[in-house]
């Protein structure tokens, strides 16, 4: 058995069922491998940045650490915005590059780059494997610290000629013990008992949830914790879709670009309770002034992200799907919050059943959401781009019990439509939809490659308005001087780049024309792309 071969083996033994890569010269030992292990399958992308965006939006519906595989130099290289994109959303990943033979490593020669250096300050952690005996004991470490403690990207570089060398014997570890690395799991019981008893003489009290309650497993014990006290929730833009939007405790998206709901529930509390996230500056744009007038509550695997934004009043670490059913293990008293969940209800309804504006020739970008949503299956997933498209989708698309997968920390544009193949790969059988603008989509459509490849029923909605318009929105304000550089011009002929795929189209420029075409768009056997006509002065502060 060689390298590539013992690569291969362990990944089997890690279970892994897909790969998502593009091959090159220093890789080609491993995808020789590859080849005799039908069991695991492989997708061939465009570029490799989206290998690493495949394998994300793989990991987050899947719960499995997604896997990506390229080629060294400009291989690793393009993929290192897909390993930073996971990394700053916490999704546990194994990406795998080739590299030049070991012996001529910093001569620079042809492809040669050093991308565990590259990588260093965004991947969990990296390897480069120097002895091919050591492949089995690697892969079955790089999985656990992907997945366990606060989840993320770990790198493993395999030199060609290691991948080619013969293993004196292939040693599969049943157990991981890494001296240095022991991630808090249990939560400290004194601190759970100050947790409750905060809780219990709250009179506004409210609950954050984020990402990490998704990571973590924990939606039903968040979802627990929340119905058994009545205390409202509010989510970051990772944690969305953790309720229905017709929960009567669901309070919408907090943040700067969130809903005026959650904002007001935010700034009104005197608890905060913080569930899985690290207080980012786009969820809480002022922690002084909040940690200011309000006590806090911050519970996350992450002990570093506790303090580091906003001090905490009761600090708990650990995992949260652990710590809320020692929670609810021990008993939470039920704060007497009728008046002020009442008073956070009349926002809300206001907020649900407002108009948005309308302009003749075109549509705006909530009512595609509203509409779009109400039609989806329960559990549909949904992929939302970077720019506009994210912030619609976020505030306005209704949510059931499905998934929105968007790029949180990073806000990279490209993402949604390489995520939506991984997702497809991964649960063949969901409803999914990428949401996508003009300038998100140019940036990642040579993927469509993938999606007719594999016959994926995935539909795309694309709003198009000529522009950058996020940035074109921020232009138009003080103190700039009005839009430059955003205009698209030159963009293709969207229909006629989904029809060179064998991908059928529609295009909207009214909003009497959206049941029925949302109703055909969701109804096409396979893929399916449908145009939105947005004008270039909407902002999604209209």
């Amino acid at each position: 058995m060689n390298g590539a071969q013992a690569l291969i083996e362990s990944l089997k033994r890690e279970h892994v069922t897909h790969i998502f890569g593009y091959a090159g010269a220093t890789i080609c030992p491993a995808a020789d491998a590859l080849m005799d292990v039908p069991e695991i399958g492989y997708t061939l992308v465009r570029t490799e940045q989206n290998a690493g965006h495949m394998a994300s939006g793989y990991a987050r519906v899947s719960g499995k650490a997604g896997v990506c595989m390229v080629t060294s130099g400009p291989g690793a290289t393009n993929l290192i915005t897909g390993i930073a994109t996971a990394y700053m959303d916490s999704i546990p990943m194994v990406a795998i590059t080739g590299q030049v033979p070991s012996h001529l490593l910093g001569r620079d020669i042809f492809q040669e780059v050093d991308i565990t250096g590259a990588v260093a300050p965004f991947s969990k952690h990296s390897y480069l494997v120097k002895d091919p005996d050591q492949i089995p004991r690697i892969v079955r470490e790089a999985f656990h610290i992907a997945s366990t403690g606060r989840p993320g990207p770990v790198l493993i570089d395999i030199p060609i000629d290691v991948q080619e060398q013969q293993l004196k014997h292939f040693d599969w570890p049943e157990t991981v013990n890494i001296r240095g690395y022991k991630p808090s799991v249990k939560g400290n019981d004194l601190q759970i008992k100050r947790v409750v008893e905060a809780i219990a003489g709250a009179k506004q009290p409210i609950i954050c949830a984020g990402g990490g309650v998704w990571l973590a497993d924990a939606k039903e014990e968040l979802l627990e914790l929340a119905e058994g006290t009545g205390i409202p929730v509010v989510k970051t833009m990772m944690g969305i879709s953790l309720m229905p939007t017709d929960h009567p405790l669901n309070m919408g998206m907090i943040g700067a670009h969130g809903n005026h709901c959650a904002n007001k529930a935010l700034a009104k509390s005197d608890l905060l309770i913080m569930v899985g996230t690290r207080a980012a500056d786009r969820a809480i744009v002022q922690p002084d002034e909040i940690q200011r007038r309000m006590a806090t509550i911050h519970i996350d695997v992450d002990p570093a992200e506790i303090g580091k934004n906003m001090q905490a009043a009761v600090p708990l670490v650990g995992n949260v799907k652990v710590i809320l059913r020692q929670m609810l293990d021990l008993g939470v008293t039920a704060p007497d919050c009728t008046e002020w969940r009442a008073r956070l209800a009349d926002y809300r309804r206001a907020e649900l059943s407002r108009q948005f504006p309308q302009r003749p020739g075109s549509v705006f970008p909530g009512t595609v959401m509203r509409k779009l949503g109400a039609a989806l299956d329960d559990d549909a997933v949904v992929c939302a781009d970077v720019g506009q498209n994210q912030i619609f989708t976020c505030k306005y698309l209704p949510q059931k019990h499905g998934r929105l997968l968007t790029s949180g920390g990073l806000g990279t544009m490209g993402y949604a439509l390489p995520a939506g193949v991984g997702v497809k790969v991964a649960q063949p059988e969901k409803q999914t939809v990428v949401v996508c603008g003009d300038g998100s989509f140019q940036m990642a459509m040579n993927e469509l490659a993938a999606v007719k490849c594999a016959g994926m029923d995935l539909k795309i909605l694309l709003f198009r308005n000529n522009t950058l318009g996020l940035v074109h929105q921020i232009q138009s304000k003080a103190p700039y001087h009005g839009p430059f550089g955003v205009d698209l011009d030159g963009s293709p002929d969207f229909e006629a780049i989904a029809a060179a795929y064998g991908i059928p189209s529609l295009v909207v420029c009214g909003e009497d024309e959206l049941d029925e075409a949302i109703g055909r768009f969701l109804g096409e056997p396979g893929p399916c792309l449908m145009i939105c006509q947005v004008h270039p002065d909407v902002a999604t502060t209209d």
